[in-house]
């Protein structure tokens, strides 16, 4: 007799449905997976226990494999330099950009994403994602049917750029799992709370910031909801900024105590302490105050910490928070009243510190009934289940947004942008650009990413070559480039002459991610110079448009000389001449008079080419022909 499966009443629409998608949110401090289950979204346990999270831990001994989760943190205190914790902070950065305290010892080129040095060798950020990634898939394994997981979808914060995402995707690949989609953390806690389904009768449009504090990378996005489309007006953050720096800030307050030098605190003590530091502010979320007993170099302090201690402790991590939620206020056009609600995630807020210093800025309570520490892996669960299945019957429409602008560079150094930042993606722009010189038949196409006006104010992304242009005059060529993001943030840069259809292009893969610091500097320094850069581009586009003016004129005089007079010739060739010792300065209005002074002679020029070639078409014809 065979056996029938079957589903509670109102739990399963699928009950005999077998394909799964995961979803896993891979956090700095602990990671998750969670799966849809009998029409539920619900987060995998750690078989016999029942603890949902994965510590993002990975030991690495002298012999044996390599430990993962809670076996590797309780290596943490007697051998933090084979432990490795926050991986995720390095992830698609060169070991230049990582200026945050680690006791590690790393390898590598500045400019390349540097390795551990462990015990066993040499491992990358990467390899270390690998393997919590693999722990995570195992676990899913073994609480679902065999051969039954498609694939999954991957969170990652809302600001990482193309390399840390495309680090990510790598690490998947290593775990052997099927990357269905890269989510924005906040996107996915959307998911979670429902956001989508507003009350029937309500028809506005809803705005809801999602407030995202990790262990240790800080998220900020606003998000528009109108007609089932989801999108994210803008985002911002820090990929180094977390629960991890308000438990460095205790470690260093608890060494205050004691009058100590942090210097002449050992490494392994400092490790000590960062775990206790860690078990007294997670104490005072559910109680007032908390007892301390600790003992550094042979000195021993006892007292009581408050949670208003906390809260002045923690005020320099809040307060740059706070800073990032403003500037993304600004960049959604928003005002604070203008929000419906303020979502917070992430185990960070679960802290009463975070809580009030959010709902003080918002003036109002922030929503945090779900627990943050799951939401954005139950977001995840849900996205990867309608990626597999195709259901239907969530019309959810995503927009994430890429979070600087990308353009490429012009003549003089200019940075032309097809794809300003905060735009929603996916996406694709075409623009059409054309040849400088006479006879050119290749060009390099330079990406770039930033708010500046100047290719040597922005970051460099990639270059590629396109050859094979036909031989025109100057101006005469179409390139059409291309710009194209996919909806995991993967940029694609294509460029093809329009007459032979000539194509050449490029995906962007950097060697390694901006810093937090790079891209504050980005924003902020487009803000700073928004009137300078204008002043300088205007200089440039004048110089640019004044220089081919001159090739096009000397191209001119080498074929039609023998329409102007010795006397026009040489006044055109004096004018040309002040031009060009004009262009040497960088007085606007010097080169603008210049011009002025050419024009004459050039458009009576211009004018006798053209009517040799009004007659030169018009011979042997009469105007009974016409």
């Amino acid at each position: 007799m065979s056996l029938l499966q079957i589903a509670e009443p109102n739990q399963s629409a699928q009950p005999h449905q077998h394909r799964f998608g995961l979803g896993i949110d891979l956090g700095t401090t602990r990671s998750l997976v969670s799966v849809v289950r009998s029409g539920k979204a619900q987060v995998l346990e750690a078989g016999a226990t029942a603890d949902t999270l994965l510590p993002s831990v990975v030991y690495y001994p002298s012999t044996g494999r390599p430990q993962v989760g809670y076996d590797a943190l309780a290596h943490l205190a007697d051998d933090p330099k084979n432990t490795i914790i926050s991986a995720k902070r390095f992830m698609g950065r060169s070991q230049a950009d990582i200026k945050f305290s680690h006791p590690y010892e790393l390898s590598g080129n500045a400019d390349d994403m540097p390795a551990f040095v462990t015990a066993q060798g040499e491992v990358s950020p990467v390899e270390v994602s690998a393997r919590i990634l693999a722990a995570l898939e195992q676990r899913a394994a073994s609480a679902l049917p065999a051969d039954s997981i498609e694939g999954a979808v991957i969170t990652v914060p809302a600001y990482f750029d193309e390399a840390q995402r495309q680090a990510t995707k790598d690490a998947a690949q290593a775990a052997g799992i099927n990357v269905l989609r890269l989510l924005n953390e906040p996107t996915a806690a959307a998911v979670a709370y429902g956001l989508d389904k507003p009350d029937e009768n309500e028809t506005n449009e809803h705005y809801y910031l999602i407030y995202d504090l990790g262990g240790g990378t800080f998220d900020v996005s606003v998000l528009k909801l109108t007609d089932g489309v989801f999108e994210v007006l803008a985002t911002g953050g820090n990929s180094a900024l977390g629960g991890d720096d308000i438990d460095r800030l205790m470690t260093n307050w608890l060494i205050k105590q004691l009058s100590i030098d942090p210097k002449d605190v050992s490494r392994h003590d400092k490790s000590i302490l960062a775990q206790q530091a860690k078990a007294y502010k997670q104490a005072l979320t559910d109680a007032e105050q908390v007892n301390i007993d600790i003992t550094v170099n042979g000195q021993s302090y006892q007292g009581v910490l408050q949670r208003k201690d906390l809260l002045t402790i923690a005020e320099p991590v809040t307060r740059r928070t706070l800073s990032v939620c403003e500037q993304v206020l600004r960049d959604a056009k928003l005002e604070i009243e203008n929000l419906d609600e303020v979502i917070l995630v992430g185990g960070s807020t679960r802290m009463p510190a975070v809580q009030q210093t959010v709902a003080e800025f918002f003036a109002k309570q922030p929503l945090c009934r779900l627990n943050p520490d799951e939401v954005v892996a139950l977001g995840a669960a849900q996205t990867a289940h309608q990626l597999v299945n195709g259901d239907s019957d969530n019309n959810l429409l995503l927009l994430d947004v890429t979070p600087l602008s990308l353009g490429l560079e012009t003549m003089g150094g200019l940075v032309e942008v097809l794809i300003p930042r905060n735009t929603p993606i996916p996406v694709k722009k075409r623009q059409v650009f054309t040849t400088y010189q006479d006879g050119q038949t290749g060009m390099v196409i330079h990406v770039v990413q930033g708010e500046r006006e100047t290719v040597e104010n922005c970051r460099s992304l990639g270059r590629f070559e396109l050859y094979g242009i036909p031989p025109m005059k100057a101006g005469f060529a179409r390139i059409e480039v291309t710009f194209s993001i996919d909806a995991n943030g993967q940029l694609t840069v294509s460029a093809q002459e329009t007459t032979t259809k000539t194509e050449s292009k490029i995906e962007i893969v950097p060697a390694y991610g901006l810093s937090d610091e790079q891209k504050e500097q980005l924003l902020v320094a487009g803000f700073q110079h928004a009137e300078e850069d204008k002043n300088a581009r205007s200089l440039i586009e004048t110089k640019v448009e004044a220089e081919r003016e001159v090739l096009a004129l000397q191209s001119a005089l080498n074929e039609f000389a023998a329409l102007l007079t010795t006397e026009e010739q040489q006044a055109l060739t004096e004018q040309i001449q002040a031009l060009q010792t004009a262009l040497s300065t960088d007085d606007l209005t010097v080169i603008e008079t210049a011009q002025a002074n050419l024009k004459p002679h050039s458009d009576a020029f211009a004018a006798r080419i053209m009517n040799q070639s009004v007659k030169a078409s018009m011979a042997g014809t009469s105007a009974q022909d016409w």
